[in-house]
C-alpha cells in the first residue's frame, strides 16, 4: 500500500455516487484518487436519459448534496439538464474533474492475495494497480428490452427511452409506446401533441399521484440565497414527507392506504371515461411497484389521438405490434419505456476476489452486501449504491452521502494501517442479510414483479426502512465487523 500520500483509490463511475465519493475523500485528505468513466461526460443517468420531459421525481432541494445546496433551481422537480449542470458544477468547484478519465470502460478487476492490491483492466488495454477499488456504477445503467418475439424485425425506427433517437421525427407519425414506467409517464405527455396517433401498450398500470411541482420565482431564489435557513427548511420539509411515507412500507400500512386514496382520487379527477379509468387502475398494493408522479400523464391518455391497449403483445413484426386478440397495430415508430436491468449490479465488469472467486458467482442467488457496501472475500472493495440501498420513497443522494461517509472511514482506517486489507466478516454480513430479508418479507414489494426483484424473486435493490435508519446504522464504521489483515497474511 502506498504510504507517502495515502492509499491509491480507483472509483468506477462519474455519476452522483462517484462524484460524491471523490469529494468526501478529498475533503478528508485522501486525494490519491482516479475516477474511470466509460462515457465522454459525467452524469450517469442524467447524461444518458435525454428523452423529452426527463426529470427527477424527488424535489430538487432534496435531490442534491447536503454540502452543495442550490438556491436557484428552476423548478421544484427540475429537469435533467438542470440536474446534469448542477453535478458538473459541483465537480468543477471541488476539483474533481481533473481526476476523471473519460472514455475508459472497466472490463475486470482482480484482487491479488500476495500484494493485497487490485489490478483493474480497461477496454483500451490499459492496466492499473490500486489499493482500494470503489464501484459507483449505480443500479440504473443498463436499459431493459422486453423479450418479445420478432423485436428485431420491425422495419421502422425503434429505440429504448434511455437511448432516445433524436434524429427520428415523431410529428405526424403513428407511434407505439411499450411500457408504462417512470420514463414513459414523462415522455408520453411531451410527444402526444406531436404524433398522429399514439398506442400505449400497458401490461400493468401504475399508481400515479399528483406532482406538487412549481416554477421557483425570482423572489424564492432570492430568499433561498440570502435568508439563512430558508432553503434548508424547504429541503427538510420534503425530507420529512418522504420519511413519513416510507414508514408505510413496513411499519404503518395505513399510510399506503392513504396514498392509494390520493392516487385513486387523482385518477378519478383526470379521467372521466369509466372504461379507461378501470384500465388505469392498479390491482396490486401501493408500493409494490414504483409509485409515479405526474399531473399530465392521465390527461394525455384521454386525448382522441391516444389508445391505451391492455391486450398482451404476442409479436413484433415488420409493420408493427401484434396482440393476443389477433389485431395488428400498424405503426411507424416503436418506443420502449421498459426500464432498466437494475438487479445486474456492477455490469459489465467482472470482479475477482480472494483466491480468484468471481463476484457474480458469490451473487448467483442475488446480489447482497453488508449495508450494500462490503462483500466478504472481496477486500478493499466498496460499493456505492450497492444491493438493497435503493429507496421506495426518498432521495438516493441522501443514501449515497451515508455510504460515502462510511466508505471514507474504511479508507481512513487503511490509510492509518498501510500494508493491510479490510474485509467484512462473512458471519456479520450473513447475519445482516438474514435480518434484512426478514424485514423485506414484510414489504409490499413481494406482491408483484418489478425491477426491484431478480428472476428468482429475491428483492435485491431496495432498503426496507427509512433513510434515517440507514444513516444511523452507517454513521460510524464498526471495526469489529471487519477483519484487518496484513498483506503478508492474505
Amino acid at each position: 500500500m502506498t504510504a507517502d500520500n495515502g492509499p491509491s483509490i480507483l472509483i468506477v463511475g462519474a455519476g452522483f455516487g462517484g462524484i460524491g465519493m471523490a469529494i468526501e475523500l478529498r475533503r478528508n485528505g485522501l486525494d490519491n484518487i482516479t475516477i474511470l468513466e466509460r462515457a465522454a461526460d459525467l452524469g450517469g443517468v442524467w447524461r444518458e436519459n435525454t428523452y423529452p420531459g426527463a426529470a427527477c421525481d424527488v424535489p430538487s432541494p432534496l435531490y442534491s448534496y447536503s454540502f452543495e445546496p442550490k438556491p436557484d433551481w428552476p423548478q421544484r422537480y427540475s429537469g435533467r439538464v438542470a440536474i446534469h449542470d448542477y453535478l458538473r458544477g459541483v465537480a468543477e468547484r471541488h476539483g474533481v474533474l481533473d481526476t476523471i478519465r473519460f472514455g475508459t470502460a472497466v472490463i475486470d478487476a482482480e484482487f491479488d492475495d500476495a500484494t493485497g492490491r487490485w489490478t483493474v483492466r480497461t477496454a483500451d488495454g490499459d492496466t492499473r494497480v490500486v489499493d482500494v477499488l470503489i464501484s459507483a456504477v449505480g443500479q440504473l445503467s443498463r436499459p431493459a428490452m422486453p423479450s418479445i418475439p420478432g423485436i428485431d424485425t420491425f422495419t421502422g425506427p425503434s429505440f429504448h427511452s434511455a437511448e432516445w433517437n433524436h434524429d427520428v421525427e415523431l410529428t405526424g407519425k403513428r407511434v407505439a409506446c411499450v411500457g408504462t414506467g417512470a420514463s414513459a409517464i414523462q415522455f408520453i405527455p411531451e410527444i402526444q401533441p406531436q404524433v398522429a396517433h399514439l398506442t400505449l401498450f400497458q401490461r400493468t398500470p401504475a399508481w400515479v399521484v399528483p406532482k406538487f411541482d412549481t416554477d421557483y420565482s425570482p423572489i424564492q431564489h432570492s430568499l433561498f440565497a440570502r435568508v439563512p435557513g430558508v432553503l434548508l427548511v424547504e429541503r427538510f420539509g420534503w425530507w420529512s414527507i418522504c420519511e413519513f411515507f416510507s414508514l408505510g412500507l413496513v411499519e404503518f400500512p395505513a399510510i399506503t392506504r392513504l396514498v392509494a386514496r390520493i392516487a385513486s382520487q387523482h385518477l378519478a379527477r383526470q379521467v372521466e371515461d369509466p372504461r379507461l379509468r378501470a384500465e388505469l387502475t392498479p390491482d396490486y398494493p401501493v408500493g409494490c411497484k414504483r409509485a409515479l408522479f405526474s399531473n399530465d400523464y392521465y390527461p394525455a391518455l384521454t386525448q382522441p389521438n391516444v389508445q391505451v391497449e391492455t391486450t398482451e403483445i404476442t409479436e413484433i413484426t415488420p409493420e408493427g405490434v401484434h396482440t393476443a386478440d389477433g389485431v395488428v397495430h400498424e405503426v411507424d415508430v416503436i418506443i420502449y419505456g421498459t426500464g432498466f436491468k437494475g438487479t445486474e449490479f456492477l455490469w459489465p465488469m467482472n470482479i475477482y476476489g480472494r483466491a480468484g472467486r468471481k463476484l457474480s458467482d458469490a451473487w448467483a442467488d442475488g446480489a447482497h452486501a453488508y449495508y450494500g457496501i462490503s462483500v466478504p472475500d472481496f477486500p478493499n472493495l466498496f460499493l456505492v449504491y450497492g444491493p438493497n440501498t435503493n429507496l421506495g420513497v426518498g432521495s438516493i443522494i441522501y443514501m449515497i452521502e451515508s455510504q460515502t461517509r462510511y466508505i471514507r472511514q474504511a479508507v481512513q482506517l487503511l490509510a492509518d494501517r498501510p500494508g493491510h486489507c479490510l474485509d467484512v466478516r462473512a458471519d456479520r454480513e450473513a447475519t445482516f442479510n438474514t435480518a434484512l430479508q426478514q424485514r423485506l418479507a414484510r414489504t409490499p414489494w413481494n406482491f408483484c414483479s418489478s425491477w426491484y426483484r431478480n428472476s428468482a424473486g429475491r428483492i435485491t435493490n431496495n432498503w426496507p426502512g427509512s433513510q434515517t435508519s440507514y444513516r444511523r446504522s452507517t454513521r460510524k464504521l464498526d471495526p469489529t465487523a471487519y477483519t484487518l489483515t496484513p498483506v503478508s497474511e492474505t
